[in-house]
C-alpha cells in the first residue's frame, strides 16, 4: 500500500524524505504519478489538490492536510464520503505563527509604520511612547495557534482578550463568545488578530460592522484565511482612518493579483501566506502515527469535525 503526496514538487520531495526517514518501508507516490490507484491508502495533500480526484482511489482510508487549516479540503465536492480527514497540529507551525503575530503586534505597537514614514521624509521626530499595559489585543480564535500567540503577548504585558464560537477558558486571557461577546471584545481591541478557522460562519467576519466597532486608529492582523476579511471594507476603514494599519498574510485569491490595492498601500504590511510554513521533518511523525492508527482501526490524531468545519 502507498502514500500519495500532493503539493509543490520541492515540498513533496521533502515530505517523501521525512516520511521515509521514519518508516523506510513506506511506498511514496508523488502526484500526478499515482501509479496503481488501488494501492493508495493515504493522501497527504495541500490546497491545490482537487478533492474529486481522490474519489479515484478505491482503498483510500486517510486524508491528511499538510497544514493546520482544512477549508481547502471541505470545498465542494469535499473529500470522499466516509474517509477521515486529519489536520496538522505541529509545535513548529504553532511557534512560527506565534512569532509572526508577535512581530506584527510589536510593529504596530511601537509605531513602526509612522517611524518608517518619518525616515522616508528624513524627519527626526520622537513620537509619544506607547504603554503596553494600555494596549489591549483581541484574538479572533482561541485554538492551538491563538492560545499560543496570546500567551506570548501576555508575557510581554499586553492585556489579552480572546473570542471563540463557544465559551472557553484560557489562563490569563479574558474570553468572550457569541455575537454579543464579539462586539464587546472588538470595542476594546487596539489590535485585532484573526486566527480563526474558515467556516461558513466565520467567512467575512472582519467586515465594515466589526471594523466600525474597533477603537478608532486600531490595527488588524490576519494570519488565518483571506476569506475572513472583506477587502473593500478594510480598505475603506484604512482610508477613513478607522483602521490605522493592517498586517496580512492570507488573501482571496492567492497569489494576490498584481493590480490589487494592498500591494501599494502605505498602511498595509503583506507576507505571501508565509507566516507559518509546515516543516515536513517536524510534522511527519504525526502523519506516520495516523497512518498506523488508520491501519489498526484506532482513533486518529487531530481528526477534523466536518460539522464544525475544522
Amino acid at each position: 500500500m502507498a502514500v500519495l503526496l500532493s503539493t509543490k514538487p520541492a515540498a513533496m520531495a521533502m515530505w517523501r524524505d521525512a516520511l521515509l526517514a521514519l518508516d523506510p518501508g513506506l511506498e511514496i507516490r508523488m502526484f500526478p504519478d499515482s501509479g496503481d490507484l488501488a494501492a493508495i491508502e493515504a493522501a497527504v495533500v495541500w490546497t491545490a489538490h482537487d478533492m474529486a480526484e481522490l474519489r479515484r482511489y478505491p482503498n483510500l482510508r486517510l486524508i491528511v492536510s499538510m497544514g493546520a487549516g482544512v477549508d481547502h479540503l471541505l470545498r465542494p465536492p469535499g473529500p470522499p464520503p466516509g474517509i477521515p480527514v486529519a489536520r496538522l497540529v505541529d509545535r513548529m507551525l504553532t511557534s512560527q505563527m506565534g512569532e509572526w503575530v508577535l512581530l506584527n503586534v510589536l510593529r504596530f505597537h511601537r509605531q513602526d509604520l509612522d517611524y518608517r514614514d518619518l525616515q522616508r521624509e528624513k524627519v527626526w521626530h520622537e513620537l509619544p511612547a506607547p504603554v503596553t499595559a494600555e494596549t489591549p489585543v483581541g484574538f479572533l480564535g482561541l485554538g492551538e495557534l491563538g492560545t499560543h500567540a496570546a500567551g506570548l503577548l501576555r508575557g510581554l504585558g499586553f492585556p489579552v482578550m480572546g473570542w471563540s464560537r463557544r465559551p472557553k477558558q484560557v489562563a490569563g486571557v479574558e474570553t468572550f463568545h457569541g455575537a454579543e461577546g464579539l462586539a464587546a471584545m472588538a470595542a476594546r481591541s487596539r489590535i485585532l488578530v484573526c486566527l480563526l478557522p474558515l467556516t461558513p460562519e466565520t467567512r467575512g467576519i472582519v467586515d465594515a460592522r466589526l471594523l466600525g466597532l474597533l477603537p478608532r486608529g486600531a490595527f488588524v492582523i490576519n494570519g488565518a484565511r483571506g476569506g475572513h476579511v472583506v477587502d473593500a471594507d478594510l480598505l475603506a476603514a484604512l482610508e477613513s482612518g478607522q483602521v490605522a494599519g493592517a498586517a496580512l498574510d492570507v488573501f482571496a485569491p492567492e497569489p494576490l493579483p498584481a493590480d490589487h490595492p494592498y500591494w501599494a498601500h502605505p498602511r498595509v504590511v503583506m507576507t505571501p501566506h508565509a507566516a507559518s510554513i509546515t516543516i515536513p521533518e517536524s510534522a511527519a511523525p504525526q502523519v506516520v502515527e495516523n497512518l498506523r492508527r488508520a491501519r489498526a482501526g484506532e482513533p486518529l490524531l487531530n481528526l477534523v469535525d466536518f460539522a464544525a468545519g475544522y
